[in-house]
């Protein structure tokens, strides 16, 4: 395939943003400091993926969220799945508190490359990797592909230094946050990065954003997520959260219908970079548009005829992008084995409002 060479533009950007930090740092309260903000600006809903035994909740009098709990597994599967939901539900802005547990969890990277070691009769981790190091990778892309804000938190490497005051010449013993607990390299895939102390202050340690460049924030809170917006909100506009929610609701029914060794939501990527030059992030309305066309178009052909000819699915499967009347908007969700035509009318009205942008301003 040739290279797509084309003029820089700076969009719009969903955050991507990475708190890391010692226990006690405030990991948790300013993730939901800065969710809910972000949320509130954008008018969306907020949720939270909570995997410190419900500790999110606990903050619930001070901060309006929905939450979900993983505490069976941490597998980078079980994350990759519970994002998926969180994106097929819908929400703008999701908190993941935290993310190391898909590293040293229960289930997580290391504990999977240990098994697939100990069962093995060299006992040699190096082959372990090439089956877990998939598993992570598919993380990594559900994280950057996500339809909507993202927040995570990371617990810090924890390490104990003595310091003497040179006035009162007393040692005191101190608590310092090394590296996150995470695979070495990750916080990189991150718009903005930075390390809080026990003392609640944020010390950025990578950004995107120029005005946050080696800032030291005093506990974090509304003028931090102000500057976050104020960069992800420049540039040309990007795909609505509307319509990147339904193509995550086709990448998950094409993965139940027809699964890949890569899952469809990496399917998906690949499309926009084959047909735009860039990540499904980036697309304008009409190019995200035009990627769920071809998911619906796809996922028509791939589903048990015996319903094909009847009118409302047939219409929905193929939208007629030219007509100047919208499809018939669906009702509510139907039973399970009737899913694919009710998404279908649903993406057929995505497209439609992307196709005709001066008949929805009317």
């Amino acid at each position: 395939m040739a290279l797509q060479i084309r003029r820089a533009t700076k969009r719009q950007v969903r955050l991507r943003v990475a708190l890391v930090g010692v226990s006690g740092s405030g990991k948790t309260y300013t993730a939901l400091t800065i969710g809910q903000i972000i949320a509130k600006h954008y008018a969306t809903k907020f949720g939270v993926l909570d995997t410190e035994r419900g500790s999110a909740s606990k903050y619930a009098d001070l901060f309006d969220f929905d939450v979900a709990e993983l505490e069976d597994s941490f597998s980078p599967l079980a994350y990759v799945e519970a994002l998926d939901d969180f994106a097929r539900a819908g929400y703008g802005v999701l908190a993941v508190d935290g993310l190391s547990h898909a590293w040293m969890g229960k289930e997580g990277a290391l504990e999977q490359v240990d098994r697939i070691a100990r069962r093995s009769t060299s006992g040699s981790s190096f082959n372990a990797w090439r089956d877990v190091t998939p598993q992570h990778n598919q993380l990594v892309d559900a994280l950057l592909a996500y339809p909507g804000h993202l927040v995570v938190t990371m617990r810090a490497k924890t390490e104990y230094v003595q310091e003497k005051d040179e006035q009162s010449g007393r040692t005191t013993i101190r608590k310092i946050g090394l590296a996150p607990v995470q695979r070495q390299g990750l916080e990189y895939e991150f718009d903005v990065v930075g390390d809080i102390d026990v003392q609640h202050n944020l010390s950025i340690t990578k950004t995107r954003a120029p005005k946050l460049a080696d800032a030291y924030l005093q506990k974090p809170g509304r003028g931090f997520a102000e500057t976050l917006l104020e960069w992800a909100s420049v540039g040309a506009p990007v795909a609505s959260q509307e319509t990147l929610t339904q193509i995550s609701i086709a990448a998950a029914d094409l993965d139940r219908l027809d699964p890949q060794e890569k899952g469809w939501p990496a399917i998906v990527e690949q499309l926009a970079h084959r047909d735009y030059g860039t990540n499904l992030q980036q697309l304008n309305e009409e190019q995200a548009a035009g990627v769920l066309e071809q998911l619906v178009a796809y996922a028509n052909t791939k589903r048990p005829q015996e319903g094909a000819d009847e009118p409302a699915a047939a219409a929905a499967a193929s939208p007629d992008t030219a007509s100047d009347s919208p499809p018939q908007a669906p009702g509510e969700a139907p039973e399970s084995g009737e899913q694919g035509s009710f998404f279908e009318q649903q993406a057929a009205q995505v497209v439609w409002r992307a196709r005709h942008p001066e008949r929805v301003e009317a």
